[in-house]
Formats: C-alpha cells, sequence, structure tokens
C-alpha cells in the first residue's frame, strides 16, 4: 500500500469478467475482476454485472448484496479502449458514439430499485461512472486512502446518470458543488468526514467488515422491512431520479458533440492537463429544458 490508495490483494483465480458468489449467510458477493483494466465500466464486465445483480434479486437465498473489485480499483471510470485513436477523433465522429453501448445498458439509479440492500466495498480507486454506480448503493465503506473523483469536469463531460441527484443528498449541497464543479481527487478519509461512506477501514479488513455488517443485516432485518424502506427511502427523496438520469444522458450526449470532450479525453491519454477552449455560442444548454441558459463572455450575455 505504498501509494497509500492499494487495498490487500485477494487471490483471484478466476479470469471471468465478474465474480459471484452467494454466501450461507444470505450476502450475494459480486466482483468486478479486470484489474488490469483498473475495472473500468463497460463491455463483457458490465454486461456480466447486470445479469448477476439481476440473479441475486431474483434468488429468494440472498437478502443482502455486497459489491466489490479486484486489484487497486473498485471502478476507475469507462474504459475508453474504444477511444484509443483518440488523435484522429473529430467532434462529429465523438458525436456518433453509442454511450448506451459504451457505458450503461441500464442506468445506474437500478441498484436503488432492487428489493435487496446493496452496500459497496470500495477497494481502490472510484470515478466517474464507477463512483456513479457506487453512490447508488445504499450503504458504502471504503478501504483507508482509496481515492475517489468524479472527473467529468476534467473530461468535458457532464454530471452522468444521476449522481447530480443522489451526491447532494449524500454530502449537502454545498460538498456536492465542490466534488463536482472541480473534479478533484479525495480520499476515502475525507469521504467518510463528508458523510460519502459509512466506514474506512484497512484495506486488508474491508471485505470482513464489510461481510459482517451485511450479514448482520441478512440475519436480523425482515427481508419485507428492507425492501419496503428502500422503496419509501427512494420514492420520499422528493426529486424524480428517473427523469433526472434521462436527463443526464440527453445531456451526456450533447457533451460528447462539443470540442471540450475530444480535449478531456486527449489530455487524459497525454497525460497532461487539460486546455479547454473558451465557451462559444450556443451556450450550454439548462438541465432543466431545451432552452439555453444565458452565459457571459466577455462581459456580455450570451444566449
Amino acid at each position: 500500500m505504498s501509494d497509500g490508495s492499494a487495498v490487500a490483494e485477494r487471490p483471484i483465480a478466476s479470469s471471468e469478467p465478474v465474480l459471484y458468489e452467494v454466501r450461507d449467510s444470505g450476502v450475494a458477493v459480486i466482483t468486478l475482476n479486470q484489474p488490469a483494466r483498473l475495472n473500468a465500466w463497460g463491455g463483457p464486465m458490465t454486461s456480466a454485472f447486470f445479469r448477476l445483480v439481476d440473479a441475486a434479486e431474483a434468488d429468494s437465498n440472498v437478502r443482502v448484496i455486497v459489491m466489490t473489485g479486484t486489484g487497486r480499483a473498485f471502478c476507475a471510470g469507462a474504459y475508453m479502449g474504444d477511444l484509443d485513436s483518440i488523435s484522429s477523433t473529430t467532434v462529429e465522429s465523438a458525436s456518433k458514439t453509442d454511450v448506451s453501448a459504451l457505458v450503461a445498458e441500464k442506468h445506474p439509479y437500478f441498484l436503488t430499485q432492487l428489493s435487496k440492500p446493496v452496500i459497496a466495498a470500495i477497494n481502490g480507486s472510484v470515478a466517474g461512472i464507477g463512483l456513479s454506480v457506487a453512490l447508488m448503493a445504499d450503504i458504502r465503506f471504503a478501504a483507508a486512502g482509496a481515492k475517489f473523483s468524479t472527473s467529468f469536469a476534467r473530461r468535458g463531460l457532464v454530471a452522468e446518470y444521476g449522481i447530480s441527484w443522489i451526491l447532494p443528498r449524500l454530502v449537502g449541497w454545498g460538498a456536492a458543488v465542490d466534488l463536482l464543479l472541480s473534479g478533484r481527487t479525495f480520499l476515502a478519509e475525507e469521504a467518510a468526514e463528508l458523510g460519502l461512506v459509512k466506514e474506512v477501514v484497512p484495506g486488508e479488513e474491508l471485505m470482513d467488515r464489510a461481510l459482517a455488517y451485511a450479514e448482520d443485516m441478512a440475519a436480523n432485518c425482515a427481508p419485507s422491512s428492507l425492501a419496503v424502506m428502500k422503496r419509501q427511502l427512494y420514492a420520499d427523496a422528493g426529486l424524480p431520479i428517473v427523469e433526472t438520469s434521462d436527463r443526464a444522458e440527453q445531456l451526456m450526449h450533447e457533451s460528447m458533440t462539443r470540442p471540450d470532450f475530444i480535449e478531456g479525453i486527449t489530455a487524459f491519454f497525454e497525460k497532461r492537463p487539460p486546455k479547454f477552449p473558451p465557451l462559444t455560442v450556443p451556450s450550454v444548454p439548462s438541465v432543466r429544458g431545451g432552452h439555453s441558459s444565458p452565459v457571459e463572455k466577455d462581459g456580455e450575455e450570451v444566449r
């Protein structure tokens, strides 16, 4: 754990992109298992993840679901393998990218719609859509030193898949604005202070702690109560998460038509700070409708 963000490695022999285990305690463990690419979101791994979550939801022997990752990351964001030739990518070609095929067969909020509690054991770095997925879990534990980042602003993207709905509810408005607009990296210890995770534990103790919590819940809480209370929590939260996430997907498609996206990804691959171009007309669309929000440029209002 020399860089402060790694966690204890658990021996994993399988080459399956996602591992699945149903324990006698009634806890299903779903493990993202593509450590060489930091469990980046997309492709066979996510298809398997959705399938196994559905299997756990349908299995009457499963009362609680725990999800985690192997290696140094929980999930370091969307898999950009298809954009390796970014230097030749244009705004036009990027705008034709099928975002749903790239990162999401389902929106991460589907975890909130399950009848069973979902616990995230965040074993290492988590960013972008990986963070969106982790936040849609009901409860989170994290390994000491694990690195967190929303990262969207630094890639020329927007708040994806409902993270603008869930993050303020977890950490409060001010902290959510900071984390989303800065895209900065912060550690598990700060995440705990903000209320983003329940507990931070040494990496080698993470799964034991998360499993102990899940197994206590599985053993001592009525599945019917868990299902109803979980539905109450998200239904009573106020704003419609489905509409928020659908709108976020539309905005993400629009963001991929702008030069900011190309620059953000190029800078990422070139390992340099991004040099985003100045804001130009038309201005960035409002998140609440089809009209553009007024934006200040060179001292004048631009619509």
